[in-house]
Formats: C-alpha cells, structure tokens, sequence
C-alpha cells in the first residue's frame, strides 16, 4: 500500500506563466517563440507537457498522468519560459573581473563585419605569449566598462547563451602547473543576472 503511495500519479498538474505588456508568445506544439523589446527567442521543449495560451496575458503548461520525475519537470519548463521573457524585455548581463598581480591581463574584443559571432582575444595572461580567442554565442556581445578599471561586461538576451560566453572565457584563463592558492590571476564573474537587477557573486 505505501509502495503505491510512493508511486502514485497526479491525474493533471499544472504552473501558469504570466505574460507582460509588449511580449507576444507563439507556441507550435512543444515549440516556443517569445518576441519582446529586445528581439526574439525560440526554445523546443523537450518535457513531455502541453502548451496552451490562456487569454492574451497568461501561458498554461500542463502535464497529466505524471509521476514525481515528470512533475520535477514542470517547475523547469516555466523557468526556462520565463527566463525567455526576461530576455527580450531586459536582457541578461554578466560581469567579469580580470584579476592578475604581475602580468597585466589585455583583452580586446574583435567584432566581424560578415556576421560572424564576436571574438575576444586574450594576451599576456601570466607573462605568456600565447594569444587565447573565445568566441561568443550569436546575439551575445562582449564589451569593456567605460567606469571600472579591468572589467568585462558580456550582454545579451538568451541566459544560457550569456553564461556559456561568460564560462568560457574563465576557462581560458584557468592556471595550470601552479599552485592556484598563489597564482589567482584570471577572469571571474563578480555580478550576474537581468539588466537592473545584478546580484553580486
């Protein structure tokens, strides 16, 4: 009996996401395109649910005969939507310190003309030669701040896209053959999230 308790399914469960002025969604099955201020965004979902608007200002995500593995789906798939609102109304930022003690940290950012992702090229990093090139995610743009000394600040407007720039370019410059309690140079994240609404690290 407490087997069947531990197993037992929800007929329907359901989260609802509310949808602001100026932003418009699409679905196409489990497809969905979010439109807003700053442009647009498209996501396939992968959870088996449905996807049905509400009205004008409300998105339904339903699930049925779920059992607790699907259901832990549920709260993802309107975060993700969510996310997606966030982004074409105010954007994603992150901003990364390039910390060093010796060797100054050069960071130039090369932009293409043929529509190519951005590069940014990293030199000096601990006295080496060797020039390290990241390259951003479309529509994810990396920039230096004009107020702070040695700060990077990546934008853009889908989250992952934003975070995967900002890991990788942290990864570039990780110490290898050191002992990393003494050697601390390199890039890190200090503040994150939407555009007016930075949480520090």
């Amino acid at each position: 009996f407490l087997h069947r308790l531990r197993t037992m399914k929800v007929v329907k469960i359901e989260r609802r996401v509310a949808i602001p002025p100026k932003v418009t969604i699409k679905t196409e099955g489990r497809k969905v395109t979010v439109t807003g201020p700053r442009g647009s965004l498209s996501r396939s979902i992968d959870v088996a649910c449905t996807i049905e608007l509400q009205g004008k200002r409300s998105l339904c995500v339903a699930m049925w005969a779920a059992q607790k593995r699907q259901r832990a789906c549920l709260r993802t798939t309107t975060a993700h939507i969510e996310n997606m609102i966030t982004g074409v109304t105010k954007g994603f930022l992150y901003k990364l310190r390039l910390a060093y003690s010796h060797f100054p940290i050069n960071v130039d950012m090369v932009d293409s003309k043929t529509g190519a992702p951005q590069l940014v090229e990293i030199r000096n990093f601990l006295g080496q030669k060797r020039v390290r090139v990241v390259e951003m995610e479309h529509g994810v743009k990396a920039t230096r701040s004009e107020d702070v000394k040695d700060q990077i600040e990546v934008v853009g407007n889908d989250i992952e896209a934003v975070s995967k720039c900002a890991a990788r370019l942290h990864q570039a410059c990780l110490v290898r053959n050191k002992d990393i309690r003494k050697f601390l140079d390199g890039i890190y994240v200090s503040e994150k999230g939407a555009i007016g609404a930075l949480k520090a690290i």
